[in-house]
């Protein structure tokens, strides 16, 4: 038994499947199955329930998930004030973010982050939005990031960007030839809407209702990768972030348009455990970000 397959069990049990399991330990499935047999063997126990699907943590396991978790969490702890001792930066930087920023965002700050401090590594998950908060307060993850965030008295909230929303349409939609979109514009619209409980679906309805716009919503989703490939088969238009909308308007299989509503932006920003130390490569990786966003908004301006 040592720290590497106590970690395994960890990400094993938490994510409820031995390939992501594996995938986040950095081994193969097969490897990953045979350690924890392996440790239930030595342990004389039964951590996980394979008969549940998802993998289910038996009664014991749950026991042992908690045990493990507070001790790599002391490693982890005591591995970065060593290393913050000697003003390097290394260790693990656990990031939760909603989908739409992981996917489309994330890669190219974890690459140079990785390059520039290779004792250090990002683990990134993709979540909705309250599972984004739920795994920084359970402590699963350093950082989250996420839109509309709202601080707490145990979230600590880093303003990062606010993007501007933009009216998605396919190419051969009226709407795509104007320059500008009015709200008037989007009277009985077919409309492709973010599911009710987002706050982001809350934010432009009542940018909508406030200039007296009428929508005839025909789908809901909970994510804008859906709602892209909705509007791609000219199911309806939308309102998105316009970042998330950059490639495809690239290589012209949707069309952004600027909405005439200047306050109707997503605001996006990290969040972390309020009074919760960060380790040097958290903090590092935080301040990556910032930087970034800052230089990306001054060129925006340019």
């Amino acid at each position: 038994m040592n720290l590497d397959t106590l970690k395994l069990y960890c990400d094993v049990a938490r994510l409820r499947s031995f390939s992501r399991g594996a995938t986040a330990s950095g081994v193969s499935q097969s490897a990953a199955s045979q350690a924890i047999q392996q440790l239930e063997a030595e342990l004389g126990a039964v951590l996980l329930d394979r008969s549940r699907r998802p993998l289910q943590p038996t009664e014991e396991g749950r026991g042992f998930f908690e045990a493990c978790r507070t001790l790599l969490q002391g490693f982890e702890q005591a591995r970065a004030e060593l290393a913050a001792s000697r003003q390097r930066v290394e260790g693990t930087v656990r990031v939760a973010a909603i989908y739409s920023v992981g996917l489309h965002d994330m890669s190219r700050h974890m690459q140079p982050f990785m390059a520039e401090h290779p004792q250090a590594r990002v683990l990134l998950e993709c979540l909705h939005p309250h599972k984004v908060v739920e795994a920084v307060l359970n402590d699963e993850a350093d950082v989250g990031i996420l839109s509309y965030p709202t601080a707490t008295r145990a979230l600590e909230v880093l303003p990062l960007r606010s993007e501007p929303m933009v009216v998605v349409t396919h190419p051969s939609h009226r709407l795509a030839r104007k320059r500008r979109v009015a709200p008037a514009d989007l009277n009985g619209e077919a409309f492709v809407a973010f599911d009710h409980d987002l706050a982001v679906r809350r934010a432009i309805d009542r940018a909508l209702k406030q200039h007296s716009v009428r929508v005839n919503v025909v789908m809901e989703f909970d994510n804008v990768e859906t709602i892209k490939q909705a509007i791609g088969i000219a199911a309806g238009i939308s309102i998105l972030p316009r970042p998330t909308v950059l490639k495809e308007v690239e290589i012209r299989t949707l069309a952004a348009v600027p909405l005439a509503i200047p306050g109707l932006v997503r605001p996006i920003a990290i969040i972390h455990r309020r009074g919760k130390r960060l380790t040097p490569a958290v903090a590092r990786f935080i301040e990556l970000l910032q930087k970034a966003d800052d230089a990306s908004a001054e060129a925006t301006i340019a």
